[in-house]
């Protein structure tokens, strides 16, 4: 990440319902002209955390025309946010929670909702529930159908015994697992995916997440037929919708897009060449694409 990372934002903490606090940065960049827009909220993936959004956040606050108030979240269990001692906590229903409780302590009555994988989902159940809160919505990788070969890709990986023993080895690590799939990704990219997954507090990496959460995937039984989230897709009817596909993920296909497409009339789809599951936004020409799309009529 670069070395601006730690600076840009205001970190704030909240309380969930049940007490256990939830991490935040607050990317404002001229105060009043944000105002004029609705805030932006980031939802990162199952193992992935706030500093995913750092570079597009930044972006976004700074932008000369429309500058937005970002929120990125570390949901529980990830980042900066506490581990929970319940493990069962760590399901879609408690996070969506969380996002509901996050609007209200920071009094965002609508927001534009950014869901990259997991954050996605948190985002069907959103919107089945709480409709009101989203002003528009952009799906990062994902949709109502969960393809089972990223399932597994996803589950292989992040339960492999390999730890990195530094910053460099963390780096090739990154690489061994992402490289077929990422190869629009430069040295520099790759250095700042290593920033945001690892924590590096005493000098050796360490993924930044409750093992738990990594753990669940194991019980997953991936013969049986997996439920799909059609029904609380329905629920982003009337809500300005942009899905951002990567060319080489194995988690969202192309079928589902465009039966999310014909559901949803009107939905944006972008397309990301050289990047798998889940692409990085600050890349390429996203963030234009994801700035046309808010200013759409």
């Amino acid at each position: 990440m670069r070395s601006d990372d730690e600076n840009g934002f205001l970190a704030r903490t909240i309380a969930a319902e049940d007490g256990l606090k939830l991490y935040v940065r607050d990317y404002t960049g001229d105060e009043q002209a944000t105002q004029a827009w609705p805030p932006i909220i980031c939802l990162p993936g199952l193992t992935r955390n706030s500093r995913d959004f750092h570079q597009l956040a930044m972006l976004l606050a700074h932008h000369p025309a429309t500058p937005y108030r970002v929120l990125t979240l570390d949901a529980r269990g990830r980042g900066r946010s506490e581990r929970d001692a319940d493990k069962s906590h760590y399901n879609l229903v408690v996070e969506t929670q969380d996002v509901v409780r996050l609007c209200a302590a920071l009094h965002i009555p609508q927001a534009v909702f950014i869901g990259t994988s997991r954050g996605g989902l948190v985002m069907h159940l959103l919107a089945a529930s709480r409709p009101d809160l989203l002003k528009a919505a952009i799906l990062n990788d994902i949709g109502p159908v969960l393809e089972k070969p990223g399932l597994i890709e996803i589950r292989d990986y992040l339960n492999r015994d390999r730890k990195p023993v530094d910053r460099d080895d963390a780096v090739a690590i990154l690489r061994e697992n992402h490289g077929a799939a990422f190869t629009a990704l430069s040295d520099d990219d790759w250095r700042d995916m290593a920033a945001a997954i690892y924590s590096f507090g005493d000098g050796k990496p360490v993924a930044d997440y409750d093992p738990a959460i990594a753990q669940q995937l194991l019980s997953l039984d991936l013969e049986a037929p997996l439920a799909d989230l059609w029904p609380q897709f329905e629920a982003f009817s009337g809500i300005p919708l942009m899905v951002i596909r990567g060319e080489n993920t194995k988690l969202l296909s192309t079928h589902t897009v465009e039966d999310m497409a014909h559901r949803h009339p009107g939905t944006v789809i972008k397309p990301v060449v050289g990047q798998g599951h889940a692409p990085l936004l600050h890349l390429d020409d996203i963030p234009k694409a994801i700035l046309s799309f808010l200013s759409a009529p």
